[in-house]
């Protein structure tokens, strides 16, 4: 299996950007201060078309589970259901890269990592989609995508209003993704995920005290470095995973 190729593609996208550089300028594209008012004013449905393009850029510049491979298989037997969830169109894709990780986008995608679904229950992954679907539900990922974007407007790399009808010019997507990689959640992002998450397992009778359990390993992970992993943008998995074990208990008693 193939360690994650997303961060080397996005550094060549970074390269491939500085180089078109000056082409952008001498095409009259608008300059840096329009791109950040752009920014400023981006609407529902360019964000919705911002989502789109970065989730289909991360789909072909990774390797993904087809039907037929066992992890693609897995996944979609997890979430056979959850297609249509709390008011959200989604769809689920496992990337066969061994990195420890997940994310959902705006629009509703949530990808899972390979390297995931080795470390974790089925009933563990759940509680993770469940905690990446509270992002979406909870604008989270929104929020993550506007700041992303005037970031990449302050670089002078985003381009409103393509003549293709995107967002963003093709070759700029792999730039702005890194953006978006690198700009963190807030702890209280990941507070009210993490209680979204939970609620998810408890609405649909899962194993709600399997989000305990996948805490716990990405604590331990943590301790041994836990690069590549969700230890690295989900920091405090050891008392993550006691307020879980609180949750479960108090659910129980309710039962």
């Amino acid at each position: 299996m193939k360690t994650s190729i997303l961060m080397a593609v996005f550094a060549l996208g970074t390269i491939s950007l500085q180089a078109q550089f000056g082409k952008m300028l001498k095409k009259g594209n608008v300059d840096a201060g329009k791109k950040m008012v752009a920014a400023a004013s981006l609407t529902d449905e360019d964000m919705a078309k911002l989502s789109l393009e970065s989730v289909v850029w991360m789909d072909e510049n990774n390797p993904v589970g087809e039907a037929g491979d066992p992890y693609a298989d897995r996944l979609a037997n997890l979430v056979k259901g959850f297609e249509n969830e709390d008011g959200l169109d989604l769809n689920y894709k496992v990337y066969l890269v061994t990195d420890i990780n997940a994310f959902a986008t705006p629009d509703g995608s949530v990808r899972v990592m390979a390297g995931l679904m080795d470390l974790m229950t089925d009933d563990e992954i759940l509680s993770v989609i469940g905690h990446e679907i509270g992002h979406v539900k909870l604008g989270h990922s929104k929020e993550r995508y506007k700041s992303a974007y005037k970031i990449s407007a302050a670089k002078d790399l985003a381009v409103a209003n393509t003549n293709s009808g995107k967002v963003l010019a093709d070759g700029e997507i792999g730039g702005f993704v890194e953006n978006v990689l690198n700009a963190q959640f807030s702890q209280t992002n990941e507070s009210e995920s993490d209680k979204y998450g939970f609620e998810f397992l408890v609405r649909h009778d899962l194993n709600y005290h399997a989000m305990e359990g996948a805490f716990q390993k990405l604590a331990d992970l943590s301790d041994n470095g836990g690069k590549g992993s969700l230890t690295s943008s989900h920091p405090g998995s050891a008392k993550r995973s006691e307020r879980a074990k609180e949750w479960a208990e108090k659910q129980d008693a309710k039962n």
